[in-house]
Parts: C-alpha cells; structure tokens; sequence
C-alpha cells in the first residue's frame, strides 16, 4: 500500500507539471543513504544510484554548490539549469558506496554533516552507521566533496530556545573546521523544515546559503540562497521520476511530503 499510494503521488505530480512553468536555473538533489542496507526510501541500492549519477554526468551540467549559487545571483537568465548533488547526515555508506561512484564520473557533492553524530559515533535511525572524521578528510581530499553543516545533533531549529540554537550551529562550525581545515559555508535544515524567525537569521549571520525542501528549480536571479529549494532523491524515483526530478518537476510531490512531515514531526525535536 505504501509504494503504490507513492507512485500514485508521483502521477498526480506528474500531471501537475503540465501545467506549471519550469525555468531555468539550479536543481539541487538530495540523497541520504545508498547501499540499500535498510528498507527506507531514502536509501538507495548502489546500482540505481550509479546509474543516475551517469545520467547527470552525461546529459546535465553538474556543479558545485558554489557554482550553481554565483549562477543564481548573477542573474544570468541565458544560461541553462545546473543539477548541484547533496548528501544529508553523514552515513559511512557516503565513502562506502556513493563516493568511488561520484569519483569514477568526476561529478561534485556537497556533505551536510550532523556533527554529533560523527563526533561521538552516535547511530543514525534505521540503523545508520556514522561516518568518521578520517573518511570524511579522505572525501575532502578528492576535491570533489565540499562539507557543510546540518546542525551538530540534527536538531530541528523552530523547536529550540535561542541559546541552543546558536550552539547547534556553532558546534558543528567548530568541528567541521577543527577536523577539516575549512570553513562551513553552506547550511541544510534538518528534515528540510524552516526554522522559526530567529533561527533564520542565525542561520543567515553564519553562511553563505541554506536548503530546504521545494522539488523545483531555484530559478537564476530569483531565488533566495537562504531558502534553497532541494529535491529528495527516492529509490522509489527509479530512473523515470528521477530524471523527471533532476529537470525541476514533480513539484507537488513535495508539497504532498512537507504536509504530512509537519504532522509527523509535531512532537519531535530531531
């Protein structure tokens, strides 16, 4: 019942896109975890995985996260849409499994870290083993892996006072730098949800740019980098939804999504 209600999902958003515009600009992707070594959606089997990361090699643009930002505030409209790629958390299968992939093709990612978990080898959920600090400088030293933050214990920032707010940013500044030699510059919300009104700016006052959730383009000359819309990468997507989303559709999916997110988080905190 659950894969058939998400590909019904995935047809009325399907149906959707016909009838709403899709610029150009930035797609950014989220994936979490590939390997298939637990049975959520979010983790990918290494074969469909290789195989899109060939796809965007071969028929997208991919770029950094920092290019595809100047290309948004240049305000450029002749140029075509980019594909940045993401990964969230920092599970070991990101050097495991997605990084000889990501390196075979030469295609960038950025890595939203939550640092706690890396710090103090703390499981993720669905049995999540965390990465290191040493496999993590390995991926930096690819060049082709940036680092960002995803808080320090992946809270969610609308639900913390002010004072914890600013350590859970701080914190993982502190060690992303500490391990690594190199400034966070890029910030991801946990579960893709907004922070409350002063999370926001303390977000803004320490990077460069923030993602969210959206499934849809971040158009040149248009977008907000603190309100970065990303697109969530599904092992559900296959290649059919999958390319749909690297091209900027399926937008009411996600709308879908965030819906029923905010009234499964109500009472969580992480």
């Amino acid at each position: 019942m659950v894969v058939r209600g998400r590909q019904v999902v995935k047809l009325l958003a399907e149906g959707a896109d016909a009838f709403r515009r899709i610029g150009e600009g930035l797609v950014v992707l989220i994936y979490h975890r590939v390997g298939r070594r637990a049975p959520i959606d979010t983790d990918l089997p290494v074969d469909l995985f290789a195989e899109q990361i060939a796809f965007l090699a071969e028929k997208t643009n991919v770029v950094t996260l920092d290019e595809g930002l100047r290309a948004i505030e240049s305000r450029t409209s002749d140029e075509s849409s980019k594909v940045a790629i993401t990964f969230d958390d920092g599970t070991a299968d990101f050097v495991d499994a997605a990084l000889p992939v990501l390196v075979r093709h030469r295609v960038p990612a950025m890595l939203y870290l939550a640092t706690a978990f890396v710090e103090y080898q703390r499981p993720f959920p669905n049995g999540g083993r965390p990465i290191s600090w040493s496999a993590v400088r390995d991926a930096h030293s690819t060049g082709l892996v940036s680092v960002g933050s995803h808080t320090h214990s992946h809270a969610l920032l609308d639900r913390l006072p002010p004072s914890e707010v600013d350590h859970e940013l701080d914190r993982s500044i502190e060690l992303i730098e500490g391990e690594l030699g190199v400034a966070a510059a890029h910030f991801a919300y946990p579960k893709a949800l907004p922070g409350s009104p002063l999370a926001e700016r303390s977000v803004r006052a320490r990077f460069r740019s923030a993602a969210l959730a959206g499934t849809r383009v971040n158009e040149y000359g248009a977008t907000d980098p603190y309100c970065l819309a990303r697109s969530p990468v599904q092992a559900s997507d296959g290649m059919k939804w999958f390319v749909r989303k690297a091209r900027g559709g399926l937008a009411l999916e996600d709308s879908i999504r965030r819906l029923v997110n905010r009234r499964r988080l109500r009472h969580s905190d992480t």
